[in-house]
């Protein structure tokens, strides 16, 4: 088999060690790193700028599909497999909006994950048939309802993605302005300026909504 450099992360390390046994037993595949929240996923990509990350959705800090929108932005070349626990037409659609081209449940892994890696790494796209089963099916009831709603998260950027997250998991300003490396007054700003945004009125909203649209886990 051909050498496949792989980045993976999960938040959970006895995860992370399964997968490892799986990956390692293949002639020519890597794992050159391990990450156990986005963030660091994120920063190690760019670093070593692997052929395959495999990304939970579920992680501290960033999550997986703001780990992948960040990470295919600057390494477009690398693919991205989302592993996760989650099965959803929903959670299908916002791996695909994110621009993962691979989604493979956990309870799968065992029997997929090899396969779904060596079709990434040729530049292939790889899902279950049950979960090609429902982007169809999504994309069949998009087309007869003309397309789909735009939702207030879209008009939200990247950064204020992130600091929803951290505020979310219960981040102070000053945790949130030293995790992003900015000043206190630009995390404040920006607080308001989400609040705002999205409607909202008191920090259990904000944790409701990231709870409803799958940016941090209840």
């Amino acid at each position: 088999m051909r050498e496949v450099r792989i980045l993976l992360a999960d938040d959970h390390e006895v995860v992370r060690r399964g997968l490892q046994a799986i990956l390692k037993a293949q002639t020519g595949w890597s794992v050159v790193a391990e990450a156990a929240n986005g963030r660091e996923a994120v920063d190690l990509a760019r670093q070593l700028k692997p052929a395959v990350v495999i990304l939970d959705i579920s992680m501290p800090e960033v999550n997986g599909l703001e780990a992948t929108r960040q990470i295919l932005k600057d390494l477009p070349q690398t693919e991205v497999l989302i592993l996760t626990m989650h099965e959803s037409e929903q959670v299908v659609r916002e791996v695909l909006d994110a621009g993962a081209r691979g989604y493979v449940l956990k309870s799968d892994a065992g029997q997929d994950l090899v396969a779904a890696v060596e079709s990434l790494s040729r530049h292939k796209p790889f899902f279950t048939s049950k979960v090609a089963e429902m982007v169809l099916e999504g994309y069949r009831k998009t087309g007869a309802t003309g397309g789909k709603m735009t939702e207030p998260r879209s008009r939200l950027t990247p950064r204020e993605r992130e600091i929803v997250q951290l505020l979310a998991e219960g981040k102070s300003n000053k945790e949130v302005a030293a995790a992003l490396g900015i000043s206190m007054k630009t995390a404040e700003t920006h607080r308001a300026n989400i609040m705002h945004k999205l409607n909202l009125q008191s920090l259990s909203d904000l944790v409701r909504y990231a709870i409803r649209n799958k940016i941090i886990e209840d």
